[in-house]
């Protein structure tokens, strides 16, 4: 079937579409839940005729029997990607083993697999959890994989668990119904949900059906379409998922437009995680830097919230950061104190935010914090409360360098910003290169278009070679280096 003749059909519900995939004759196989997630086959068998979709279903609750089955975790830690990949290889060998040989001319197999924490009695936890779905497109095809991750936001044990049932359910249908278009298929996986219920954080499709899916794409759309108020993805490309990435870790993050990276970022970038690297409480074997994009940024300068995002420019974009062996962020935090508390809740250690004069200037204007019952003041509890340190890479304007230190500030905000400097929270970077600050990315985004000659000079060498190797940014010229 075409992608484009696929329909998000949004008005059938969790039982309808359980009971629609156990009437479907060509679609059987398997399901495992360890933890708190036990929902998913439940809902199979009370839409009726299970026996049609289910040829076993496996619950484990006790680590020991769960490493009895899929082995024990060199990590102690059971609701990770690595405790469902090793569930979705067990269950989906034994489908196969032992189902195809007397109905593989005619079945699709599956084996659906989840390991899942909800909120517990005491309520001092998180509700979070991973799923995923192994399934093959046709008789005798290969196997393809969906994988996400999950945080539940439902303030009760049962609800959240009822939430987990629903999304199972929305992705085994998907995977089956909508996977000739994947944008339908991620969509999809919120019906008979809410965004105040749960956030999909990571999602990963592979398989041969999914070789034209990038998804570092799909890690855009999840914030795009507000499942998930970022999405992580590493050099490689492949999505991450933050808390396993940033677990423990000292972050440092430098938030940019990007378009493109040139010389002044990389500057900025590597004397800024060198001064983080500097602090008396920073564990130097346990840092991650984060380069940040957030959706306002991924669109036209000064454009509306209303303006859409051109993915081939994302792609551009990002290409370019993992090439440089990047792991990229990419966020509706558009101010900084919600990426600070998004970061928080991950890592409890000392943090850097690396950003350029202007950004300290928008941080400290009160116009930004006006849907906020305590204005500037309660960003401000947010963001410096924490283990949190600014570093600020200065600005060249009118022939005069910008820093920390020639900051002006209505009179009202500059016993603040003292206290600030008096702590230790806002800290200039003084060993920049001069040169590069007479640079502006738009000027240089505006040479490159216009195929004008010398523009290279101002991008780090392999920035260059990729833009005129692949054509990025609207570069058509022919020059080489």
């Amino acid at each position: 079937m075409s992608s484009t003749n696929i329909i998000h059909n949004k008005d059938i519900g969790t039982k309808q579409k359980a009971l629609a995939i156990n009437l479907d004759p060509k679609i059987y196989g398997s399901f495992a839940e360890i933890g708190a997630g036990q929902d998913v086959a439940a809902n199979f068998f009370k839409a009726g005729a299970a026996a049609g979709t289910i040829a076993k279903t496996m619950s484990a609750y006790d680590m020991v029997f769960s490493d009895a089955i899929y082995g024990a975790q060199q990590v102690r830690r059971y609701v990770t990607e690595s405790r469902l990949i090793s569930m979705l290889n067990h269950e989906y060998s034994l489908v196969i083993e032992r189902l195809a040989a007397q109905r593989g001319n005619d079945t699709t197999f599956f084996a659906f697999s989840g390991t899942f924490s909800a909120l517990n009695y005491h309520k001092t936890n998180e509700g979070h959890g991973w799923m995923g779905l192994r399934f093959q497109m046709e008789p005798h095809g290969e196997y393809h994989d969906v994988v996400l991750h999950v945080n539940l936001l439902d303030n009760d044990n049962n609800l959240q668990q009822q939430a987990v049932g629903v999304l199972g359910v929305n992705l085994i249908f998907a995977c089956f119904y909508y996977a000739q278009n994947p944008a339908i298929l991620l969509q999809s996986l919120m019906d008979d949900l809410t965004k105040d219920r749960i956030q999909i954080d990571m999602i990963r499709f592979e398989g041969p059906g999914f070789s034209k899916v990038d998804n570092r794409l799909m890690s855009l759309h999840l914030v795009k379409y507000g499942f998930s108020d970022a999405a992580v993805f590493g050099p490689d490309g492949k999505n991450l998922q933050a808390s396993e990435v940033l677990y423990k870790k000292h972050v440092v993050v430098v938030r940019g437009r990007f378009r493109p990276l040139i010389n002044v970022h990389l500057d900025m970038l590597n004397t800024g995680v060198e001064k983080f690297l500097q602090e008396p409480d920073v564990n130097k074997e346990r840092v991650s830097v984060i380069t940040e994009l957030t959706l306002q940024a991924l669109k036209e300068r000064d454009a509306d919230d209303s303006a859409e995002i051109d993915e081939k420019d994302f792609l551009d974009r990002v290409d370019i950061l993992c090439s440089l062996g990047q792991t990229v962020l990419i966020s509706n935090f558009h101010q900084y104190y919600k990426l600070v508390a998004f970061l928080s809740k991950i890592t409890k250690l000392k943090m850097g935010v690396v950003l350029g004069y202007p950004n300290l200037e928008y941080i400290f204007s009160e116009e930004h914090y006006k849907n906020l019952h305590g204005g500037i003041l309660e960003s401000f509890a947010t963001l410096f409360s924490r283990e949190v340190k600014l570093f600020i890479y200065p600005t060249l304007r009118n022939g005069e360098i910008y820093d920390s230190k020639k900051f002006s500030l209505p009179p009202n905000l500059i016993d603040l910003y003292e206290y600030l400097l008096a702590n230790n929270k806002i800290e200039d970077i003084t060993t920049y290169n001069k040169n590069n600050l007479q640079v502006e990315t738009d000027k240089v985004l505006q040479l490159i278009k216009n195929n004008e000659p010398g523009w290279e000079e101002y991008v780090p060498v392999e920035v260059a070679v990729m833009i005129k190797a692949r054509n990025l940014f609207g570069y058509a010229g022919q020059n080489k280096l």
